[in-house]
């Protein structure tokens, strides 16, 4: 069934990594909140950290938007479903506007992003010690492919008004909407892999509204909203096709709710939040804990651990004993527990950081997860299982995205690698995803939209385990 929605909306691209691109999203969330308005906030790209940003500045959880791990059909439906009841919804790009998994195609790009969402782009670059250069720029991105809307340039780093007012002369079309000024003391914190999170390295919200009201000062804030407003009806399928998945998926069992836990706190944060409605939409109850804070496992049906910087916090994660106890007695009770990157480490008999101390993990995948200087991995992967596991049956497929500082330098047998990995931009194959009885870990952050069965899969484990415990 083919359905509509119209909703303002502006795709927030960027010239390059590194420009601003975050900072302009957040600033435009605050200045966009002031006015009263309620903004849905998402991330294309398979980013974990920039939506820690925009949820702070929205106010309301950041969704993935990826072209390739997702597909169009999952794209629209993320989008009208979050989108429907905002009054604008804003979309951060990633790296630049035309990057994606080659360099030949748009595939996995900003650009398919909002060609698919049919949004107006913005594309945001740095102008220090850029003038009349920033028309052959800016024409260069607006004529590469006459199908994208870009409808205007927002320039970061302006040395001052003079200067803003130079570039808005030197370029007509598309339009300078704005600019912001040099804000040393408003940063963002970075490190290694990146800006830091938002959780992780809390910033104050007088931050965040230094920067809307820095928006609302030296943006066209009038401009940008009647762009975002000349987005027509988005056409698309309703979410019908998932329906059954909600019958044959049912976290129910004797009677009682199907209950996960999943690791919430500064150390374990990277999911994709549509993974986490998917759970909800299949009927699962989710429960947060803290391998960090909490001394004891709720009492649940099963585990998701996601990634994260275990690695920044392994001294405490090794400490708390009695929680790596309860998770693996939960293990050895045959509940299902799934793991991803950093929930793979901390699984793992133990965590080698990058000073080389070495912290006694839950130990339930043998092996230590090493930490190194360089990245071990980066990019797109897909998967095949190749034996059953607590996601389903064998011959399952899916995809995902791998970035990681850390290898796991096996130490004894006593996990079978189920998955078939091959990487997207490579085509190399290899085995990984580690199964032990009920438990699955990977280095693979997977996108269940790319196959909504997984999600089912793993629910109808958990929920097998319903009855077990009519306290559950």
């Amino acid at each position: 069934m083919s359905r509509s929605l119209r909703i303002p909306r502006l795709v927030v691209a960027g010239t390059a990594s590194g420009v601003g691109k975050t900072t302009v999203m957040v600033g435009l969330c605050r200045a966009l909140r002031r006015r009263g308005l309620k903004v849905a906030v998402f991330k294309s790209g398979p980013d974990y950290l920039d939506p820690t940003y925009h949820s702070q500045a929205a106010g309301v959880p950041s969704h993935t938007l990826d072209g390739w791990m997702m597909g169009k059909e999952a794209v629209l439906d993320t989008f009208t479903f979050v989108a429907g009841n905002a009054d604008i919804a804003l979309i951060e790009g990633v790296m630049g506007l035309f990057d994606g998994v080659s360099g030949t195609s748009e595939e996995g790009s900003t650009a398919q992003i909002a060609k698919w969402l049919e949004a107006p782009v913005l594309l945001v670059t740095d102008v220090s010690g850029i003038a009349r250069s920033i028309a052959a720029m800016a024409q260069g991105f607006s004529n590469f492919d006459p199908d994208l809307q870009l409808a205007g340039v927002l320039c970061n780093n302006v040395g001052s008004r003079g200067h803003l007012d130079l570039l808005r002369s030197a370029l007509k079309n598309p339009p300078v909407l704005g600019g912001l000024p040099k804000q040393p003391a408003l940063c963002f914190p970075e490190r290694h892999l990146g800006l830091q999170t938002a959780k992780e390295s809390p910033v104050s919200e007088a931050v965040f509204d230094s920067w809307g009201e820095l928006v609302a000062e030296w943006f066209d804030m009038e401009a940008i909203l009647t762009t975002a407003c000349s987005a027509g009806h988005l056409e698309f399928l309703s979410a019908a096709h998932d329906e059954p998945l909600l019958t044959t998926g049912v976290a129910k069992a004797g009677g009682h709710i199907c209950r996960i836990s999943y690791a919430y706190d500064a150390a374990f944060h990277f999911y994709y939040e549509d993974n986490l409605r998917r759970l909800r939409d299949l009927g699962a109850e989710l429960i947060p804990f803290s391998p960090l804070a909490d001394s004891r496992l709720p009492r649940v049906d099963g585990l998701y651990l996601g990634g994260g910087y275990p690695e920044m916090y392994a001294e405490n994660l090794s400490a708390n004993h009695s929680l790596k106890q309860d998770i693996a007695a939960f293990a050895a009770d045959g509940k299902p527990i799934y793991a991803e990157c950093g929930g793979l480490m901390y699984l793992s008999a133990a965590i080698k950081t990058f000073d080389g101390a070495v912290y006694p993990m839950v130990g339930l995948i043998p092996g230590e997860a090493v930490m190194h200087d360089r990245l071990q991995a980066l990019g797109y992967v897909e998967v095949e299982t190749q034996a059953s596991s607590i996601l389903g049956a064998a011959g399952m497929r899916f995809r995902g995205h791998q970035f990681r500082y850390s290898e796991l330098q096996q130490l004894s047998s006593g996990a079978d690698c189920i998955y078939q990995l091959q990487r997207r931009r490579t085509g190399a194959v290899e085995r990984e995803g580690y199964r032990r009885g009920s438990v699955l870990a990977s280095y693979v952050h997977a996108h269940w939209a790319s196959n909504p069965l997984v999600a089912a899969g793993f629910v109808n484990s958990c929920a097998a385990h319903a009855t077990a415990d009519p306290r559950c």
